[in-house]
């Protein structure tokens, strides 16, 4: 693969995001170059999640949420507040553990989010 200008910029803008949405990652290339659309970031972040260089979560409804491949942990939402907390994948051993043990399944955990409420909105519940 060909490092281009606009796959360079793709990258450095997950580099300084974290994590981003193609809507999110256009605007942060925009404000250098504003040439690049929104297309050229799709296509570009497709062939970078096939090549292995990036990844992609769904962290709800909406876009999905691109990170730089080695940027690995579960995904923690609230589904009241949006709040995302990051947790180490080793907290999800024990469940892939049973997941290939009783059903042959291999859990990739550094590509999951789980819904559910942060602390806040636990003290906040009725």
């Amino acid at each position: 693969m060909r490092m281009t200008p606009q796959r360079q910029l793709v990258l450095d803008a997950l580099l300084d995001l974290g994590h981003a949405t193609p809507e999110q990652i256009c605007a942060h290339v925009q404000r250098t170059t504003p040439t690049v659309n929104i297309t050229t970031i799709y296509r570009t972040l497709e062939l970078l999640d096939d090549l292995g260089l990036v990844r992609h979560t769904h962290l709800g409804h909406g876009a999905p949420t691109y990170s730089i491949e080695s940027h690995r942990h579960v995904h923690l939402v609230c589904h009241r507040c949006g709040r995302v907390d990051e947790v180490p994948c080793e907290l999800m051993a024990d469940l892939a553990g049973t997941l290939r043990e009783r059903n042959g399944f291999q859990l990739d955990a550094s590509h999951l989010a789980l819904s559910g409420l942060c602390r806040d909105c636990l003290k906040e519940r009725p």
